[in-house]
């Protein structure tokens, strides 16, 4: 699969220092009309699709159980190279979610609770307040997956792989999702 051999040389580069974090992207949503666009970390890729996780109840959350239409964007930018992706977004099953859960750094793990994802907040302290009663809660046993918290699976439909060129003559290579598999097509810059 193409993404994944580009996947692999945007972690190159970031062994070779030239970037920072190779699995970030941006997930646009809408809802009513009006987009909505955050990065989050790329965790999985598969023929089926892309995977990230969230709070459910955030507003990218909300607006993905509300209508599941998506876009994706990877920024590779020292490499001179983008990936655009167009999908539907459904959420991975809770065993998924628990199972990742269980990977994650304990201080994510706690601000998955501590944190209303999205949410308006009086203060900074208020919401360290609430990592430590989150800590004090969960003190000396593991931290459970909570109920509002998990991933999301990006069924593509189309994927753009975009290559910078000198003159701006860039090459644009779009993958649509059909009944026999993918049809493949040239766009100009």
């Amino acid at each position: 699969m193409l993404f994944e051999a580009w996947l692999a040389d945007a972690f190159a580069a970031q062994d070779r220092g030239q970037l920072t974090e190779p699995t970030a992207m941006v997930v646009a949503t809408a809802d009513g009309g009006r987009p909505s666009a955050r990065t989050v970390l790329l965790k999985g890729v598969s023929a089926e699709g892309f995977v990230f996780f969230t709070n459910y109840d955030s507003r990218k959350g909300l607006e993905i159980d509300h209508r599941a239409e998506v876009a994706l964007h990877f920024g590779w930018y020292p490499l001179h190279r983008q990936v655009r992706v167009e999908g539907s977004a459904a959420r991975v099953s809770r065993d998924e979610s628990e199972a990742y859960f269980k990977t994650r750094p304990r201080g994510s793990q706690l601000g998955a609770w501590a944190s209303a994802q999205s949410s308006t907040v009086a203060s900074l302290t208020e919401l360290t307040e609430a990592y430590a009663a989150a800590e004090e809660r969960f003190a000396g046993q593991d931290v459970p997956c909570p109920e509002h918290w998990g991933g999301y699976l990006v069924s593509p439909e189309m994927i753009e792989f975009w290559q910078g060129q000198p003159s701006r003559m860039h090459d644009r290579l779009v993958y649509r999702r059909a009944d026999s598999g993918w049809s493949v097509s040239r766009l100009a810059p």
